[in-house]
């Protein structure tokens, strides 16, 4: 029999053709498993692609947060994947697809614990289907780190993290199940507009309303706070921008029959639309910054209108993709600057970008989609603008009600369960010296901890603890030889002075020895270690070697 999912009984040697692929023909197979090779090769691969959306992911949210926290919120995007896809191995994807006896039009239930066994005719497109809606699942849980950035509580995080698959698998059942009663209704989204972006921007609001905003957001204004690595967000925009064509063009499950047109259309439609939401960030930071480019405001408007085209990637004409991405990114940059009024803290935007947007991306379907025939992605209906009528767009306004209603209130609900466990919010202390600094012991240079140290030192006994630990990216034992041998600037706190340093010897000795002109000067060269080490060679202080002279 079929060890894990209750399809039917199977004769061994019809499990295969003998071409490789897999007979399917005698068993009554749910969808999301009607793979053959070609669509499961396919499925696999837009998988794999899509897993590396967690890299933009850290490096976008990295590079918003201030520097003191930017390794803190790289280990949070890693808990999300650890223990968001246990648990979604464990109970999460049963919630989604499950098919036991006890599945209600509200939750599915059976098949926990995926793993067919070699003898399932299944056991390919299983575990297929599997890894394409873990890489779903994560991305959703993942939107949720950037919202609670700077503030909370690494290990409320992580206990969170773990729980909140539950926050994403039952509405993506609701959307994307057999069973589910928005799928029953009609309800269209094809690669996740709703039941992944908007789930996982309701929830990153609902978790920055319930941890409040970060000491100090906006005793100067609600503007925007400067970011940690500029850079490293571009790069977290590119990374995304790339992984989006595998979320959406490998939501066609497949390249056989039709789907492969309408993968490579999907494809297309979807950069079109980031082509609108990039020439609005444009105009729109130019128009309200007098001229200057916002960084912010074109990676956001990019990601909003990517965002809003995700939900029918293949069910619309180019112009269509370049109006919806285009609406979607004026959507992400207007909902940013309200969200600040309203005194919520967003350090990404995740709720205006994943939330805001995605309720725009939901109901375009109902205005826009063309039937895409012979797939019955929209069960032969079109949008209200196609000829369609009004039921669709009635619908798909309801499925972004009740998903935004479920992420809000799911969330709330678990943090709540979380903050009887652990504090979910910083200890002010550590949220002013910074988390990386206070709970992974990564000192970083110039970045205002040293200030913060001393202005607490007299409040809090636990500076003791880490004014030891030295700057991200040093070498303490050359700092030692250094302050051995040749001492150190006084104005330099982490290292101490040298009683016996050469650097000490005074004019006269120096010009006895000839090296007046070739005195190393600390004071000027301390913070530019080649040429405090050239001034040093040039005195004969250190040993010199033949690759050096």
């Amino acid at each position: 029999m079929c060890s894990t999912y209750p399809i039917c009984s199977f004769v061994a040697n019809d499990s295969n053709n003998g071409s490789g692929a897999t007979n399917t023909s005698n068993y009554n197979v749910p969808g999301i498993f009607n793979l053959d090779v070609g669509d499961t090769n396919w499925v696999i691969t837009s998988s794999f692609i899509i897993f590396t959306m967690q890299t933009g992911f850290g490096m976008l949210e990295s590079g918003c947060v201030s520097i003191k926290n930017e390794v803190n919120i790289m280990m949070k995007n890693v808990a999300d994947v650890v223990l968001g896809g246990l648990t979604y191995w464990m109970f999460g994807f049963a919630l989604s697809f499950g098919s036991g006896p006890c599945t209600t039009p509200f939750m599915g239930c059976g098949n926990f614990f995926v793993d067919p066994t070699v003898n399932d005719p299944l056991m390919g497109p299983i575990n297929a289907a599997f890894l394409f809606q873990l890489s779903f699942a994560t991305t959703a849980t993942t939107i949720v780190s950037g919202a609670m950035a700077e503030r909370c509580n690494f290990k409320a995080y992580c206990l969170f993290s773990f729980l909140n698959t539950v926050v994403y698998c039952v509405p993506a059942g609701w959307a994307w199940g057999e069973h589910g009663f928005l799928n029953r209704l009609g309800y269209v989204d094809i690669a996740g507009s709703g039941p992944v972006h908007l789930i996982g921007g309701s929830s990153a609001l609902a978790s920055a309303m319930m941890l409040g905003p970060r000491l100090g957001r906006y005793d100067m204004g609600n503007e925007p706070l400067p970011l940690g690595s500029p850079v490293n967000a571009v790069m977290g925009l590119f990374v995304l921008w790339w992984g989006w064509l595998a979320f959406n063009s490998g939501s066609t499950y497949g390249i056989s029959g039709a789907k492969w047109h309408y993968a490579a259309r999907a494809a297309v439609q979807t950069m079109m639309g980031s082509f609108g939401g990039g020439c609005i960030g444009l105009g729109y930071s130019m128009f309200l910054r007098e001229g200057r480019l916002d960084i912010m405001d074109l990676i956001n408007s990019i990601l909003g209108s990517l965002v809003s085209i995700t939900a029918g990637c293949f069910l619309y004409q180019s112009w269509e993709a370049l109006l919806i991405g285009t609406v979607g990114a004026i959507v992400a940059c207007v909902s940013m600057p309200l969200i600040d009024k309203m005194g919520i803290d967003d350090p990404v935007g995740a709720s205006a970008v994943h939330g805001a947007a995605a309720i725009w991306g939901v109901i375009a379907v109902g205005l826009f989609a063309d039937n895409p025939e012979p797939l019955d992605t929209t069960s032969g209906r079109s949008g209200l603008f196609k000829g369609g009528g009004w039921y669709m767009l009635g619908v798909q306004t309801l499925g972004a009600f009740c998903l935004c209603t479920w992420g809000i209130l799911s969330t709330c609900l678990i943090l709540w369960l979380v903050g009887k466990i652990v504090p979910i919010r910083m200890d002010p202390y550590d949220e002013l010296i910074g988390a990386d600094l206070t709970e992974h012991h990564i000192r970083h240079g110039q970045v205002g901890v040293s200030r913060a140290i001393s202005a607490l030192r007299p409040f809090y006994h636990a500076t003791a603890d880490i004014e030891d630990i030295k700057n991200v990216g040093s070498n303490p034992g050359h700092e030692t030889y250094l302050n051995q041998n040749y001492g150190s600037h006084p104005g330099n706190k982490d290292v101490p002075l040298s009683k016996t340093a050469s650097i000490k010897k005074s004019k006269k000795e120096q010009k006895k020895n000839g090296k007046k002109n070739n005195k190393v000067n600390v004071k000027n060269n301390i913070d530019d270690p080649l040429a405090t080490l050239e001034a040093m060679m040039k005195t004969e202080e250190i040993p010199k070697f033949a690759w050096l002279d």
